[in-house]
């Protein structure tokens, strides 16, 4: 209920303004094809009535109403018929009839699409229907020079302030789009990118890599002891590590670095147009910096890194491979001791450690 009452409450914020501007252009053009057939006074009272106060009329109904979408979609539907027994008492004036019923469909098409044009018409003919029995049925075949200007600020000014509504309303939607993108896309906790995010970004650099005959490198990060750290200093304690960790990856990596939470305690970063030595350098820098953080909750708190790296190979065949030489140096520095980068090249082929057996 909360989801369609605030839909429905925007709904008719958005109407409010478009209603009240043209009802006021209507109500010029409606009341210059009047004047001439000299209507009743109780004609006037309700054209100045849909003119100037029905648009809050509708507002005020929208707003109090259980639910306000449907609420508003009774009021459109209300314009539409008014609209039809407006164009009867006008006795069918071609260009003020014209330009009423051309703009209610264009708001109900922007609406509602097909579906509420269709409804919106079915409307404006029960309207053309009610006016032809309170009217005496006739036909004005000519519009006059002063219905025509009074019918132009209708025609030009409507168009202009609904195209410009629904041009808010297709940015505002294009950036929460863009937003919820980035949401999915973005661990929630570090602010790094996901797993999956990061993934297709490996498959990006490896497509370059590959493309451009460029060199780049991955690392693989680990906390050491991380379940540790939770079991004795809590699982707070281990999300402000996790969030210190991300800090310090945003913080000290270049610009074009691409970094990322692989899962848990793994952190994973893309260094693009870096050779070997390079990459182990700032992941070494970066380890060594982490090292030496303190933790104001946990004074006695020290933490460390183990970290797997792995440069561009052109014989594999996927990103896959890449990533898995990544994750067996991780395992080396996690296995002879961690807190240490390795890198796969450092690493003895398993047959050569058969053979020195």
């Amino acid at each position: 209920m909360e989801k369609t009452g605030g839909k429905g409450l925007s709904l008719a914020r958005r109407l409010y303004a478009s209603r009240t501007l043209g009802l006021v252009l209507g109500l010029l053009c409606v009341g210059a094809a009047m004047y001439p057939l000299q209507p009743a006074a109780w004609v006037w009272g309700l054209m100045l009535f849909n003119g100037l106060l029905w648009p809050h009329v509708a507002y005020l109904w929208a707003r109090r109403a259980r639910v306000p979408f449907h609420a508003e979609h009774r009021n459109i539907l209300v314009d539409a018929f008014l609209g039809g027994f407006w164009v009867a008492a006008m006795h069918f004036n071609p260009l003020p009839a014209a330009a009423t019923l051309s703009m209610m469909a264009m708001n109900n098409v922007a609406i509602g699409g097909l579906r509420f044009l269709l409804v919106g018409t079915t409307a404006q003919i029960l309207g053309l229907g009610v006016g032809w029995l309170v009217f005496t049925p006739a036909f004005v075949a000519q519009t006059s020079p002063l219905q025509l200007y009074a019918c132009l600020p209708l025609l030009v000014f409507y168009p202009l302030a609904l195209g410009w509504i629904s041009f808010q309303q297709a940015t505002t939607l294009g950036r929460r789009k863009r937003e919820l993108l980035a949401l999915s896309r973005t661990d929630s906790l570090t602010g790094l990118l996901n797993h999956g995010a990061w993934k297709d970004q490996l498959e990006v650099e490896y497509q370059r890599c590959k493309r451009q005959h460029r060199g780049a490198a991955i690392a693989l990060i680990d906390i050491d002891h991380f379940k540790t750290i939770n079991d004795t200093y809590g699982h707070v304690a281990g999300d402000i590590v996790l969030r210190q960790l991300s800090k310090m990856l945003k913080h000290n990596l270049r610009a074009s670095d691409i970094a990322g939470r692989y899962g848990g305690d793994e952190f994973c970063v893309i260094l693009p147009d870096l050779p070997l030595s390079s990459a182990a350098a700032a992941m070494d820098a970066l380890r060594d910096r982490f090292a030496t953080l303190g933790y104001e909750q946990n004074p006695a708190l020290k933490v460390s890194l183990s970290i797997g790296l792995a440069v561009f190979n052109p014989a594999h065949d996927d990103a896959m491979l890449w990533l898995n030489d990544a994750d067996e140096a991780l395992y080396e520095a996690k296995t002879t001791g961690r807190n240490r980068v390795i890198c796969c090249s450092d690493i003895r082929p398993h047959h050569a450690l058969l053979n020195s057996i």
